[in-house]
């Protein structure tokens, strides 16, 4: 199966298989980056559902890691990964702070679901199962984002966050910022109850029904959900360019057999992960 489109090609090298946003191939010479396909490959490095990792299988993210990395001509020991918590906190990387390794269980960056850098040879990391990961790059000041946005996130704003944070930091314009999501759950598939349904109206009461971001599948108790419809309206509204927000348009549930979906693989799920690299 090749999960390329209009969006997004799918490459495979060797054993390698992963996703790149054609919007931004088109920066290859100042940009790198990769979206992990294959659920035999998993690149968790911590804990699932509370249980400790094997340390073989943190060897073996590891080396999967490596080996990505290999295949997108980079290093791996520049990895920074977010530990991601379901927050809204994004912290700033200047600098690597483990030597000749990966800068992964790093405090610095413990409970952060998003990273940003305008420094060259820094692979932001983060991870997915269902969640929207998004890369945000403004070609103009040079600077990235790697952003982890599930629906704890979405509810959040963190894509908008990040965005502010770009503003604040770098001097960044929304309207040249470039903004790609990576597969993730989609409306035909994430369901919610009453009490997730209630925050979302009570967040989101600023865009319009007629936007069909939120329908009622199950009268009064199941309900579908557009997160990415939800990121892509509020990013508009913070000053981003409609064709500048990149939508892979894959399903992690309806491509399961490709990508990992926590709805799909429950407990044990495996995870991908989204690199990103000013060159």
């Amino acid at each position: 199966m090749n999960l390329s489109n209009e969006n997004v090609v799918h490459i495979k090298k060797d054993k390698i298989e992963y996703l790149a946003f054609k919007k931004l191939l088109e920066y290859k010479d100042i940009l790198n980056h990769a979206y992990s396909i294959g659920i035999d490959k998993d690149y968790r490095t911590e804990k699932v559902n509370k249980e400790e990792l094997k340390e073989q299988d943190y060897k073996n993210a590891i080396n999967n890691y490596k080996n990505l990395c290999d295949t997108i001509n980079t290093d791996y020991t520049n990895i920074v990964k977010a530990n991601q918590n379901h927050t809204d906190k994004i912290e700033i990387v200047t600098k690597k702070i483990n030597e000749n390794k990966p800068d992964i269980h790093v405090q610095k960056y413990e409970n952060t679901d998003g990273l940003i850098t305008n420094k060259r040879n820094l692979i932001l990391t983060t991870t997915n199962a269902d969640c929207i990961l998004l890369i945000f790059f403004d070609p103009v000041k040079k600077v990235i984002a790697n952003i982890h946005s599930g629906w704890k996130g979405t509810l959040q704003r963190i894509s908008v966050k990040a965005v502010d944070k770009m503003q604040k930091e770098f001097g960044c314009e929304p309207k040249n910022i470039i903004c790609c999501m990576t597969p993730s759950i989609r409306k035909c598939h994430f369901e919610v109850e009453k009490e997730v349904k209630e925050q979302f109206i009570k967040e989101f009461k600023d865009i319009p029904a007629e936007e069909k971001w939120i329908e009622e599948i199950k009268t009064d108790k199941i309900w579908n959900i557009d997160t990415i419809k939800i990121n892509r309206i509020i990013l508009q509204k913070k000053g981003l360019k409609s064709e500048n927000i990149i939508d892979s348009g894959i399903c992690s549930v309806c491509s399961s057999d490709l990508i990992h979906s926590y709805r799909v693989e429950q407990k044990g799920y495996g995870l991908n992960t989204l690199l990103v690299e000013l060159k």
